[in-house]
């Protein structure tokens, strides 16, 4: 069955269809309110969550603004070229190692906030974001699975003057202004995904699929991804693996985002994102 993990207004909170419960109220004190502590505790969660249908939602999801579930994350990893039809777009050499960049965790924001630009030049990557539960070092592939949470949908947005704009490019810089890791609407637990190696993911710019593919696709999966990064550095919960975006991002195309753009965001069984682009100024 698994869970649904939300943060709404702060506060960890399980969600049932349309509807919300306060983890701290449901719990009876036994857990807090904190989305961070949540993750320590996945599988009293699990237990929480088969009791929802018995019990009285605290409110209705579309009435509050949701916060990203992992609010405070220790370190975030994002995955460059891990689709070949990117790196094909990109006329950039299929990785042999995965190419690992960083996000600042300060660029974190909930599934419905803005975006604040600060070039004409900043782009989407639609990807599936994985989250650390149980922490670990040199963690084997076939265990990885058991190390993590759960799955979030999110958006690597870039500035690509930023990130080109010197040689070799700024990847870390470009990709974590702030605003620039929309992640959620929930966390989803493994548990409650069917296929947790094939999941569609779609993004749409204004109402318009600009991309469309399946994260069988990745070139390394996710336990290729957790068992990589632990060799390197200790994992801990709350960590965050972008694991890659799908061809179709606006720089091949010449088609970047503008103010006013609505990106919309998608992964099945996952959840949707829907984030406003504003520009604030220049960089």
């Amino acid at each position: 069955m698994g869970f649904r993990l939300a943060n709404i207004d702060g506060r960890a909170a399980l969600v049932d269809g349309g509807g919300y419960h306060d983890l701290e109220a449901l719990s009876g004190g036994s857990l807090t309110s904190d989305p961070m502590d949540a993750l320590l505790h996945s599988r009293r969660l699990t237990e929480l969550a088969q009791t929802l249908d018995r019990t009285t939602p605290t409110g209705q999801v579309d009435e509050v603004v949701l916060g990203p579930p992992v609010p405070k994350p220790q370190k975030v990893f994002g995955i460059g070229l891990n689709y070949r039809t990117h790196a094909a777009e990109a006329s950039m050499e299929v990785p042999e190692q995965p190419l690992v960049f960083a996000k600042f965790p300060s660029c974190i924001v909930g599934p419905n906030s803005d975006v604040e630009m600060r070039s004409d030049g900043c782009d989407y990557e639609g990807e599936m974001v994985v989250v650390i539960g149980e922490g670990g070092r040199d963690v084997s592939a076939g265990a990885a699975w058991n190390h993590v949470a759960g799955l979030m949908v999110g958006q690597d947005i870039s500035d690509r003057p930023a990130q080109f704009q010197g040689k070799p490019p700024q990847f870390n810089l470009a990709k974590s202004f702030d605003t620039f890791g929309p992640i959620g609407p929930f966390l989803v637990s493994t548990e409650a995904i069917e296929d947790l190696g094939s999941l569609r993911i779609r993004t749409a710019i204004d109402g318009e699929i600009r991309q469309d593919d399946t994260t069988a696709n990745m070139i390394f999966d996710v336990p290729a991804l957790v068992s990589y990064l632990s060799r390197i550095t200790t994992l801990v919960p709350g960590d965050l693996i972008f694991t890659g975006t799908p061809d179709g991002v606006g720089a091949t195309q010449g088609k970047f985002l503008t103010d006013g753009t609505i990106i919309e965001t998608t992964i099945d069984g996952i959840g949707t994102l829907q984030n406003r682009c504003v520009r604030i100024g220049d960089c």
